[in-house]
């Protein structure tokens, strides 16, 4: 496998995308409509979806691409190599002009997200992993063809009895607070999107507990960021490492964390 260029054009392809969906989201009011499953979607989703698309066919014909807009791709399952996608991540953020979403874009390997990206437009942070599947943060600004200067991301040595704890914006309900009041916490992060994961990898949080539905491109891209940097992502279950390319693509509930923490038992 190439990794080498498998990175370089995954990262030019999210930038590419990111730029095209700040376009619309620094323009004048956009149109949303609500896909089949009540799920919000605007123009840029459909941009970002279409630049990423055309560009892993053009780059990497033989791997296949699951991505969340075109749902005639929502069949592949099984297949031992595939990228999945995600062209907007936390597009309800997108909405409210909230900042806090992502383009996601991972490769999928036996079931492991190996090599991803994750790049947050607005907020100007961008994250992926190297070639050698070693996490970075880049620093901008962000040249599409050139890498610039690179930070090592590592998770933190959490303590625990005094946690940091990373929380959805959108998505935050009863059953999370019950789960998390569970733990010794110090603090809380909040955060959307796949950045939760990030600001884990980047220990800059040591758990994030996920109670509630999510599909695999929604976090693929972000548990590959995470686990180049040293942390961990479980079934919330049984604590067994989230896998992908299940049937339809969902997740069960997760938890992303820091090694050295004692999970609660789900």
């Amino acid at each position: 496998m190439d990794y080498a260029s498998i990175v370089t054009t995954i990262r030019r392809l999210a930038l590419e995308a990111g730029a095209a969906i700040m376009t619309v989201y620094e323009g004048p009011d956009f149109a949303v409509r609500a896909k089949s499953d009540a799920s919000p979607v605007t123009e840029a989703d459909e941009r970002a979806d279409a630049i990423i698309a055309r560009g892993l066919a053009a780059a990497f014909p033989d791997i296949p691409a699951v991505t969340e807009e075109q749902a005639a791709s929502h069949g592949l399952t099984g297949a031992p190599v595939f990228f999945l996608v995600d062209p907007l991540d936390g597009t309800k953020e997108f909405i409210q002009r909230r900042g806090d979403f992502t383009v996601n874009i991972a490769l999928i390997e036996n079931g492991v997200p190996t090599r991803g990206v994750v790049y947050a437009p607005a907020k100007q942070r961008l994250f992926f992993t190297d070639a050698s599947g070693r996490s970075q943060e880049e620093a901008g600004p962000f040249a599409p063809g050139t890498i610039g200067a690179l930070s090592p991301l590592t998770v933190g040595d959490p303590d625990p009895a005094a946690l940091v704890v990373v929380a959805s914006k959108s998505h935050r309900d009863q059953a999370t607070d019950d789960y998390i009041a569970r733990y010794a916490v110090k603090d809380f992060r909040s955060a959307g999107s796949s950045l939760k994961f990030c600001l884990v990898a980047a220990g800059e949080a040591d758990l994030y507990p996920r109670l509630g539905r999510t599909m695999e491109w929604d976090t693929a891209a972000g548990q590959a960021v995470l686990l180049g940097a040293g942390g961990e992502v479980v079934r919330f279950d049984d604590h067994t490492p989230l896998a992908y390319g299940k049937k339809g693509f969902e997740n069960p509930f997760f938890i992303a964390h820091a090694p050295g923490i004692a999970l609660v038992a789900g």
